[in-house]
């Protein structure tokens, strides 16, 4: 091709390009040169969209146009004599160092060394081909419009930025008031716009929207108690006046004499009073508020009062066996309580003035105390609960008065009327320790009883083998005892008071809760507690606690004569014939007949039944016979454990079903079969409890939280007297069935509130925790059996011949062996009997919900066999 035809071509193609090149270019040098005078301009803008221009005085306004107006001509001539627009020659070069190889100057270039050489010039021709491909496609060169190096402080962002919240914040309508700011008032000046604006803010705890008053039409309109208006004036002086007698003081207007009660505020004037174009005042009273002049409007106000919060207590006192007190209330205001105390007072009046409470108490201030407010929710109206321990407080146990008070955010105080109460605290059953309870309260009413709480602690500590079981408790009391003296021989004061105080608090708690690890002990400590309070006349709340201190001495003890007789199988053979005999069930009910005696109030009989109970404690004998059906009380577990599995399987399976009907009616059910009906009765398996209440009707989720819960007391009663006991693997069973009775207790709570989803999970967790509980305990059973296999292996041979046979019939062999060869495959019927035990083997291996350890046993049977 020709050179001259390929280079034509090219340029042609570069038309475009350049003169987008080239635009780009101009762009580039406008902001370069000109962008001081847009940040300028916007922030000037942004300034006067804010209105900062109505905050400064005529001169300020004048001197801050004219430095503006000086600085954007500046910026504007800089700006002008910087420009160069840029030619088409720039643009050409801009597009050309944009290319490899520079084509479009090659292009333009002309073979200035071997013109009249043939391969010089096809060289040439190559070249220029070479170069004018290089202009195909191409493209034009944007401007760099990028001005970090010019502006290294971010200047116009900073404009753009201020501009952007103007927008957002700000008003246009500002703007025309500029003219008015820039012009100096006179007394035929016009107004521009509205003449006047008024706003009304409520206090922020109320909740309640600003009002703009130039929206209100109506002629007259509430305002809460504080609210604040703002009026803003605007025209001649003296055209507008505002009159109001709302306000907290009055303004009275000297020039028209107007008569107290009214406030006239006129824009303007030389009186410092009317001289503010803006006023703001606080609404405290009804009354009158107007705008008078052109354009003004008048309203009446009403005042909205805030209303005083009110407290009260609610219910009766509720207290634990420990000490712990409960005391509901109600609280509201109309806007919301934000803080509340309780105080109790010491109602001298009503206490009983005898023995260390004869003397005058010592000054003491109220019991104060911060009442709970509602975290989440409306403050406005809510009930809580007072729970706190006065245990070791002086007044416990004596007549108090409680009175609660709560403040709202206005400052004004609700107050509930006082309540007369006894201040709950923590109650001692052991006789030395309530004693010095007694008397430590007797020290803390008046430092004057110092010497009297000395003689008495020296009179229980006389014969202290007879009252205090540990030394090192009396001990601890005669160091007490010693301190006190000493304080009191020089004068008792605060502190030495309160340090008797406490340590007398400690050692009547070490008295009354103990540290035993003799299980024996330990329970004649529960039932010498019970005693005392059947005598004292204990609440149900300490009688309920007394009896689970009492059912887990119990337990304990029992727990301890097993091993003890586990380790000394020989003692269970010399018991007596006509021994009686006791299950744990029937253990449960007597301890339940106490409690229900107690909580009557028939404490003679309590107290006769009770004295049975210890005497049979110190007679018992825990033992492990046959049992019932020839089983021994390991193999009783087992089964008991595994009816429990089954029915808890059975009440999931249920639930699940249950959960299915919710969203899907319908599909739940097996063809045939009737709405609730469970599986188990359709098909002939399961047992227990579940298909019982299947053939009682369709299951619900409140007889099903039943049930749960009855099979939580099943396992319960289960878990009370299991074997195994002090072994690794045994208490590893014990753990993982109190896990199962957590689940179950979870799984009936979400029964109850119909949370099906949720007690199918804790019902899952309470099967897993239950079969792992079934492997332990099997665990710890045959670690039981191989312990005691040396012994039962001596005593083979002896006494009844059938003993000395094995299940299949078989003689034992030496050394305690099970079975010989002997008579083996002799008799009859020997094939049926062995394919019947072979039957049920594999019919028992295929039960799954049997324990672990007894299908790997069957499992190395059938390999076996």
């Amino acid at each position: 091709m020709d050179p001259n035809l390929a280079k034509s071509r090219a340029l042609k193609r570069l038309l475009y390009p350049l003169r987008l090149t080239r635009m780009g270019m101009v762009a580039e040098r406008i902001v370069r040169a000109f962008w001081p005078v847009w940040t300028l301009s916007l922030a000037v803008l942004a300034s006067v969209f804010l209105g900062l221009h109505e905050a400064l005085t005529v001169e300020v306004v004048w001197i801050a146009g004219a430095i503006f107006l000086g600085g954007l001509g500046y910026l504007v001539f800089h700006g002008y004599a910087s420009f160069a627009w840029p030619s088409r020659a720039d643009a050409v070069a801009r597009l050309d160092a944009s290319l490899p190889g520079r084509p479009i100057q090659a292009l333009s270039d002309t073979q200035a060394v071997g013109a009249a050489d043939a391969a010089s010039v096809a060289v040439w021709k190559v070249h220029v081909q070479r170069m004018a491909a290089r202009l195909d496609g191409v493209e034009a060169v944007p401007g760099d419009l990028r001005l970090a190096a010019r502006d290294p402080f971010a200047l116009r962002y900073v404009g753009l930025t201020a501009f952007a919240v103007a927008v957002l914040f700000g008003s246009i309508l500002r703007v025309a008031s500029l003219s008015e700011a820039a012009t100096m008032p006179t007394n035929d000046a016009l107004v521009t716009g509205p003449s006047w604006e008024g706003w009304v803010e409520p206090p922020a705890y109320t909740g309640k929207p600003s009002l703009y008053l130039n929206d209100i039409e109506a002629a007259s309109f509430e305002v809460p108690f504080g609210a604040r208006i703002s009026l803003r004036l605007y025209g001649a002086v003296g055209a507008l006046s505002v009159v109001q007698d709302i306000a907290a003081t009055q303004v009275p207007d000297t020039e028209t004499g107007t008569a107290a009660g009214d406030a006239i505020v006129t824009a303007g004037g030389s009186d410092a009073n009317n001289s503010q174009p803006s006023q703001s005042f606080e609404v405290v009273k009804a009354g009158k508020l107007a705008v008078e002049g052109p354009g003004g409007r008048a309203w009446d106000i009403t005042l909205v009062a805030d209303a005083a919060p009110t407290v009260a207590i609610e219910g009766t006192l509720a207290y634990e066996a420990n000490g712990q007190m409960s005391q509901s209330f109600v609280a509201s205001d109309d806007y919301g309580v934000v803080s509340g105390t309780g105080l109790f007072e010491l109602d001298l009046g009503a206490v009983l003035r005898g023995y260390g409470l004869e003397v005058a108490p010592d000054g003491r201030p109220g019991l104060e105390i911060d009442l709970p407010m509602a975290i989440a929710g409306d403050r406005r109206d809510f009930s809580e609960t007072i729970v706190e321990n006065f245990s070791k407080h002086p007044w416990s146990g004596l007549p108090v008065v409680l009175s609660l008070s709560v403040l709202d955010q206005a400052g004004q105080q609700g107050k509930s009327t006082p309540e007369p109460m006894l201040l709950p605290g923590r109650r001692f059953f052991q006789p030395v320790a309530a004693a010095l309870i007694e008397q430590r309260r007797d020290l803390l009413w008046a430092r004057q009883n110092g010497a009297r709480v000395a003689q008495v602690l020296r009179a229980v500590t006389y014969l202290p083998e007879e009252v205090i079981p540990a030394s090192g408790t009396y001990l601890k009391l005669r160091a007490a005892l010693r301190r006190l003296e000493t304080g009191v021989s020089i004068g008792l004061t605060t502190e030495v008071q309160d340090e008797v105080a406490e340590a007398l608090w400690l050692i009547a708690l070490d008295l009354e809760e103990g540290d035993l690890s003799d299980a024996l002990a330990r329970l004649r400590r529960a039932q010498d507690q019970l005693s005392e309070a059947i005598r004292n006349g204990a609440t149900n709340e300490e009688i309920a606690q007394l009896m689970q201190q009492l059912r887990d001495a119990m337990q304990e003890y029992m727990r301890q004569l097993a091993q003890q007789q586990q380790q000394n199988p020989d003692g269970q053979q010399q018991q007596a014939q006509n021994q009686m005999e006791m299950s744990g069930d029937q253990l449960e009910q007597l301890l339940q007949r106490l409690q229900e005696l107690m909580e009557q109030g028939r404490t003679a009989e309590a107290a006769e039944l009770l004295e049975q109970l210890r005497q049979m404690m110190e007679n018992m004998q825990v033992t492990q016979g046959q049992g019932q059906q020839g089983q021994n009380p390991g193999q009783q577990a087992m089964e008991g454990l595994a009816e429990t599995l089954r029915d808890q399987q059975g009440l999931s399976d249920e639930a699940f079903r249950d959960l299915q009907e919710q969203f899907n009616p319908g599909e739940g059910q097996q063809p045939g079969q009737q709405p609730g009906q469970g599986q188990g009765e359709g098909d002939g398996q399961g047992d227990g409890q579940g298909q019982g209440q299947a053939q009682n009707g369709p299951p619900n989720a409140g007889s099903l939280a039943q049930r749960q819960g009855q099979l939580r007391q099943e396992l319960n009663r289960q878990s009370q007297n299991l074997p195994g006991a002090g072994s690794e693997a045994g208490d590893a069973a014990r753990q993982s069935l109190g896990e199962a009775g957590e689940a179950m207790d979870r799984a009936q709570q979400d029964l109850d509130a119909d949370n099906l989803s949720g007690a199918i999970n804790n019902q899952a967790q309470a099967l897993e925790s239950l079969r792992e509980g079934m492997r332990n305990l099997g665990e710890a059973l045959v670690q039981q059996q191989q312990q005691q296999g040396g012994q039962q292996g001596q005593a083979m041979g002896q006494g009844d011949p059938n003993m000395q046979r094995d299940p299949l019939g078989r003689d034992r062999g030496g050394n305690g062996a099970l079975g010989t060869d002997e008579q083996l495959l002799q008799g009859d019927d020997v094939y049926r009997r062995a394919r019947d035990l072979l039957d049920e083997i594999r019919r028992r291996s295929s039960d799954q919900e049997r324990p672990s350890i007894e299908l790997e046993y069957l499992r190395r049977l059938l390999e076996r066999f």
